[in-house]
């Protein structure tokens, strides 16, 4: 069982705990409460942890790098274990979906992302699975802040159901596959009904 790795991007520290830029932390610890796992460990320049879940050994990474340079964080665990690019699950914010939304895709460009941008210097390809968490565009000022700013008092009462609802779309993803997590999940308000 060779597994997963799943990597949430994110900024260490409690000053960036609940900022929008952290949406992948949030995914990640909150698959690791569901599968009563400890990402506690320090390896591969973050956090790690790792359990078997959905009949599949899952390798939970938090790198702990800063957003920028997380590929250097991703990169070694990869290799360590062995996986390809196909095992590997990048869970990130995305500022052109909305709240309340996630896009699962294989590949791509890093649009912008730093921390996909750092993915794919340090891999050398984009060719893995990302799974996009959406956090709106600001309506006003400027991007780099509105990232790095809280969610809303109204984004946060929600935000318990979001990161239930993806983690329910991961585990769809690795026990029947990308294509039919894309269907479901795909342009799905997650947060309705």
């Amino acid at each position: 069982m060779s597994g997963k790795l799943l990597a949430g991007l994110g900024n260490p520290g409690t000053k960036y705990l609940w900022t929008r830029h952290n949406a992948g932390f949030m995914v990640v610890d909150r698959l690791a409460h569901h599968a009563n796992v400890a990402i506690t460990k320090k390896a591969f320049s973050g956090l790690y942890g790792e359990t078997t879940c959905w009949g599949e050994r899952l390798h939970l990474l938090k790198p702990q790098t800063f957003m920028n340079l997380s590929g250097r964080a991703v990169s070694p665990a990869l290799h360590y274990h062995k996986l390809t690019l196909d095992d590997l699950i990048v869970i990130h914010d995305d500022l052109d979906i909305p709240f309340g939304q996630i896009k699962l895709k294989k590949g791509g460009g890093h649009g912008g992302h730093n921390g996909l941008r750092s993915l794919l210097q340090e891999l050398g390809s984009g060719e893995f699975t990302r799974i996009r968490v959406g956090i709106d565009r600001s309506k006003f000022g400027d991007t780099a802040d509105y990232v790095l700013s809280p969610f809303s008092k109204s984004e946060m009462a929600e935000l318990s159901t979001l990161l239930d609802r993806i983690v329910d779309a991961i585990e769809m993803l690795v026990s029947e596959g990308l294509p039919k997590a894309m269907s479901i999940y795909n342009n799905k308000d997650l947060l309705a009904g």
